[in-house]
């Protein structure tokens, strides 16, 4: 696929310097592009590479002034990253638009319904009763349990498993070995000393806009739903235990766990690694540094926390430096001790 420079800045409400009728087939790195390739320029550090690319279409940020003369043809946008994520979006979207119908071998069940333009790749099962909205794309080995309802435009990738009863909604990706409804971690401790299972009975719902990694788990609830919320995204390799609630646009990083019945908040980031204790609430616009431990309730909005256990994000920083500094501090301590004797020596002599 072909687009002018024209093109472009029509999707991404962008204007052009240089020639209109420059012609791109790809994308590239500004530090890498070739001719016939289209890069952007967001980052200070990488302005260098915008006077030496040879990329033939860049797209920059409209306060950016040119200290030396562009080859390259040029696309002013109020954000240049986020144009770029546009476009790539729209690239991304119109190759999956070629996608669809039903791929030999798939297992579809007779009560399962699904709208137009759905692609169903080989291997695939969808169990009784399930759901496909209009445009959704369901990449080979996926496994859809019964009653499992997938809205309009969502894209499920290989092997990808849904248990049954959960509920996507639309404009919802999933990455490849993701799994959406296993039984929540329920054992009730009997007097033996053994444990007893806990049957979990609940479901998973994903709301609309929601981005989840690849081999992510997110357990089904054991009454009710876990819920992860419109807008949020999940990175790859994050357990979200049972009954969590995932609010609205929060982002969790890579390796961060949540337990069982917190209650996160809408636009909360949360750093790789971080582990969240179970049933507790964390306020909306809280920002939980990686590797931090969370044992209790954060009901500050807008807080920032490091350490484990977390605390108030300056305070750890302060008290890390104070640390740091122990030993020598130990050293000063012990040297004043050897004065002070010496002193009182000298005076009862």
């Amino acid at each position: 696929m072909q687009f002018t420079a024209a093109q472009i800045a029509m999707i991404i409400n962008g204007k052009v310097e240089g020639n209109p009728e420059t012609l791109v087939h790809s994308f590239g790195k500004i530090e890498e592009a070739q001719a016939g390739q289209l890069s952007f320029l967001a980052n200070p550090k990488y302005e260098e590479y915008l006077y030496r690319t040879k990329a033939s279409l860049v797209i920059i940020n409209d306060s950016q002034e040119l200290k030396e003369p562009v080859n390259a043809t040029l696309i002013r946008v109020a954000d240049a990253y986020s144009a770029f994520a546009t476009l790539l979006t729209k690239y991304q979207e119109m190759a999956t638009q070629k996608l669809s119908g039903v791929q030999e071998p798939a297992y579809i069940s007779k009560s399962a319904k699904y709208g137009q333009q759905v692609y169903i790749g080989a291997f695939s099962y969808l169990g009784e009763n399930v759901v496909l909205g209009n445009n959704v794309k369901i990449f080979p080995n996926v496994f859809l349990g019964d009653n499992v309802k997938i809205n309009d435009n969502t894209i499920v990738h290989p092997g990808v498993k849904i248990y049954h009863d959960c509920v996507i909604g639309k404009n919802v990706t999933i990455h490849a070995g993701t799994v959406v409804g296993s039984d929540g971690f329920g054992f009730a401790p009997q007097a033996d000393g053994s444990f007893k299972k806990v049957p979990q009975i609940g479901n998973v719902v994903v709301e609309d806009f929601v981005e989840i990694g690849a081999n992510a788990t997110i357990d089904r609830a054991t009454i009710g739903s876990t819920v992860i919320k419109t807008g949020a995204k999940l990175d790859n390799l994050i357990q979200v235990a049972h009954n969590v609630e995932v609010g609205n646009n929060t982002v969790i990083a890579a390796q961060a766990g949540v337990s069982g019945s917190t209650k996160i908040g809408n636009n909360v980031m949360i750093g790789g690694q971080a582990g969240i204790v179970g049933h507790i609430q964390i306020a909306d616009g809280t920002k939980i540094n990686a590797q931090s431990g969370v044992s209790k309730s954060i009901k500050t909005p807008n807080a920032a926390v490091t350490g484990s256990p977390a605390f108030e994000y300056t305070s750890a920083l302060r008290s890390q430096a104070v640390s740091r500094k122990l030993p020598d501090l130990e050293k000063r301590i012990a040297e004043l001790e050897q004065l002070v004797k010496q002193l009182l020596t000298e005076k009862v002599s």
